[in-house]
């Protein structure tokens, strides 16, 4: 390795480091509910796992896993909304997700990123050009993105229902009364 491509690697680490870390400790606490975060989430991981369905349409072990990885994420979210604490303050929305299965599903991440690193750094020039755009069509990386993309959008989902059904309370309401 050269000593730019070094660099470069080690910056990349770190980036995923430092994003992994923001969001362990995101997932370990009680957060605030923004309808727009949970909206984007509703429409961006929908459509990379359209872009990535339609990139392995040829190869169908990809198409299953992907399937089979947005199945079992949506099956996670259903059961991390029934272990979600909800709240509704006169603040605003508030929710506590259940830590155990979004820190399992950063570290199913992080396995899967540095799995990644070690083929990648493994491979000779020729190799890495040809494979790093079978990359998305990986049933493995398909497997776990899906998985990770329905978990979020379903429990964002979940959330969204959660607060179209809830109505905050008024601060007189939450006033002690003599």
């Amino acid at each position: 390795m050269t000593p730019s491509s070094l660099a470069i690697t080690f910056g990349v680490i770190a980036l995923i480091a430092w994003r992994m870390y923001s969001r362990m400790r995101r997932l370990i606490g009680r957060q605030k509910s923004r309808s727009w975060r949970h909206w984007t989430t509703v429409i961006v991981f929908p459509s990379i796992c359209t872009l990535f369905a339609i990139t392995a349409l040829a190869h169908p072990q990809a198409e299953a896993a992907l399937a089979l990885g947005i199945a079992v994420g949506i099956g996670l979210a259903v059961w991390g909304l029934r272990k979600t604490r909800f709240e509704a303050t006169p603040i605003g929305y508030y929710y506590t997700p259940n830590a155990h299965i979004g820190i399992a599903l950063s570290v199913l991440l992080m396995a899967r990123i540095a799995w990644r690193f070690y083929e990648v750094s493994a491979m000779t020039a020729e190799q890495s050009a040809t494979h790093m755009q079978d990359f998305g069509r990986s049933p493995l990386t398909l497997a776990v993105f899906g998985t990770l993309a329905a978990y979020y959008t379903a429990y964002a989902v979940g959330i969204l229902r959660w607060r179209g059904s809830t109505a905050l309370p008024s601060l007189a309401d939450s006033e002690v009364k003599p």
